[in-house]
């Protein structure tokens, strides 16, 4: 497959409709952490909206428009799966979760349909709601991918999750997962492949990582 290289991220034009692409999309919530910077335990069952943070979020992917949601689980998966309800979701277990998100990032990526894309959400992001889900769905171009984006203080747009992978990129990003990387260094090589999609008036994108944070899980219902 030959990707360009060298450019930069472009703004999805938010009236456009012209060469969308509906396609499936499945959603893959990377919940197989330790947590072990917040000292709570696994993130997968922090209190949220009088449920667990995975619940939710896996419900936000479902609600969105995703036509399936596989949640990896890792650390302390059998207490996990012993106090959330899953049953409407796909979930697998990602034995080697130690060795860092890029094996649950690989594991996703082949756990779902062949021709599907994919979108991927990290469950420290509570913040998250159905709509950015759906304007990343509907916003995506075939052979690109459509990134969530959040202003910054300055107001300059900055790349965060989820994030959502074209089918025909699939094994190119899951073949440069490793150790802690996802689809880090498959974005970072190609960045022109990349739409942003502003998603501030949602959240403001913040990662749950240490105790400082844990305000975000106040966050409106």
């Amino acid at each position: 497959m030959s990707i360009p290289n060298g450019q930069e991220p472009s703004v999805a034009d938010p009236w456009a409709t012209g060469g969308t692409d509906t396609g499936p999309t499945t959603g893959v919530l990377l919940a197989a952490g330790s947590g072990s910077r917040l000292g709570l335990g696994p993130k997968a069952l922090l209190p949220f909206r009088g449920r667990t943070l995975v619940e939710i979020l896996a419900d936000v992917l479902r609600h969105g428009g995703c036509r399936e949601v596989v949640v990896i689980l890792g650390a302390d998966a059998a207490r996990v799966l012993a106090k959330v309800d899953l049953e409407r979701h796909k979930v697998v277990v990602n034995a080697e979760w130690g060795s860092g998100m890029g094996g649950s990032f690989r594991l996703g990526m082949q756990s779902i349909q062949p021709s599907d894309h994919v979108l991927i959400a990290l469950v420290d992001q509570p913040g998250l709601t159905s709509e950015s889900v759906a304007r990343l769905i509907s916003r995506h171009r075939p052979g690109r991918v459509t990134a969530a984006a959040y202003r910054d203080p300055g107001g300059e747009l900055t790349r965060g999750h989820p994030l959502l992978l074209d089918s025909s990129l699939r094994e190119a990003a899951a073949g440069s997962a490793s150790d802690d990387a996802g689809a880090r260094l498959f974005l970072k090589a190609n960045p022109g492949l990349i739409d942003l999609v502003d998603c501030s008036d949602q959240s403001g994108g913040e990662d749950l990582d240490t105790p400082d944070q844990l305000h975000l899980l106040q966050a409106d219902a």
